[in-house]
């Protein structure tokens, strides 16, 4: 898929030249302008447009979670006649209205990283299978505390009350893979296994994951094991831990695999993260969109899945007996930041 969908992109370049770069644009909307995984969508959502002539405009969130601002950038597009928009939804169901908006004027919506709720709400969606990236960290958990994980006190730190979902798919990915029965899959905190002291949320940056960290800490002080939804949270939850002493006998695991959260594995802050690819699936993102505007085409989901998997790898320099991963030193050398 990969393969093709660049093979007309290229070829459109090629062929249609200054006339498709004035007869082309496309936006993507993210959550955040200031999160490195959604700076380097944007920078390769850039660099794609440059290189096919197509012209891009980009747009975000305030704050993750911030649901208005990226319904005024979906009418913006629409009324600048843009091909097609990419985005990365703060909430993944209230944003379907606006989703179909776009769609019924004509334009290609495609969801990046975060599927929307219902996933068939965009025309396609190109994303890390998030589900696994969760389950590949909670198997790591399991796996590395041993006989110990039965009696292991976990804190959940997730994104956002209205559960978007890859908060969902990333925290019930991790239960899953650490033995703990999720319940209803389709939302987090309904498990009553004793083993989750709580759950809080950290909107993804390192000062939520600090609060978050605390409040579950006030609950359960001896607290061992620590799932972050990303790397910032990660960070905020290690500081947390440091300023009570804690910071070495706690497991933390996390999800993205930006440089600088590989750098915190290899510094011992996270013991595992679950790498993602954000450049690939923007670049992606906009030569569908240019494969949209030449000829009407759609891009096609991953053989057996309803979204078009872009890829997740384990790092950690503690490989587990049973869970596959890569080390840091490759992990930098595939790492986004």
């Amino acid at each position: 898929m990969k393969k093709i969908l660049a093979g007309t992109a290229l070829a459109l370049a090629a062929t249609t030249g200054t006339a498709f770069a004035q007869d082309t644009s496309a936006c993507l909307i993210t959550k955040t302008d200031t999160n490195p995984f959604f700076v380097k969508m944007r920078e390769g959502a850039a660099a794609k447009a440059e290189e096919l002539g197509v012209e891009l405009k980009s747009f975000a969130g305030k704050v993750d979670g911030d649901h208005e601002t990226q319904v005024a950038a979906i009418e913006t597009c629409i009324a600048d006649g843009a091909k097609g928009i990419l985005i990365a939804a703060s909430d993944t169901s209230s944003i379907v209205s606006a989703v179909q908006q776009a769609r019924d004027a004509g334009l290609l919506v495609i969801a990046l990283d975060t599927p929307l709720n219902p996933i068939d709400a965009a025309d396609a969606t190109f994303a890390t299978d998030n589900f696994l990236a969760g389950e590949l960290i909670g198997q790591w958990a399991a796996a590395t505390l041993g006989d110990a994980a039965a009696d292991a006190k976990i804190a959940m730190l997730d994104l956002a009350v209205s559960q978007p979902t890859v908060g969902v798919l990333r925290d019930q990915g991790f239960l899953t893979g650490f033995g703990i029965d999720v319940k209803d899959p389709s939302k987090w905190g309904d498990e009553d296994d004793p083993r989750i002291v709580g759950n809080d949320v950290t909107a993804g940056n390192e000062e939520g994951g600090r609060k978050a960290m605390e409040n579950l800490l006030a609950t359960d002080p001896m607290i061992n094991v620590v799932y972050t939804i990303n790397e910032p949270a990660a960070a905020g939850a290690y500081e947390a831990l440091k300023a009570i002493g804690r910071e070495n006998d706690v497991l933390i695991v996390s999800v993205d695999g930006g440089c600088p959260g590989v750098q915190n594995v290899a510094d011992g802050v996270i013991g595992a993260t679950s790498q993602q690819y954000p450049l690939l699936m923007a670049s992606l993102g906009i030569e569908a969109i240019a494969a949209w505007a030449a000829d009407g085409t759609k891009p096609e989901p991953t053989e057996g899945k309803d979204f078009f998997d872009t890829g997740v790898a384990l790092v950690t320099d503690q490989p587990a007996d049973g869970v596959e991963s890569i080390s840091v030193e490759e992990g930098m050398d595939k790492c986004w930041g």
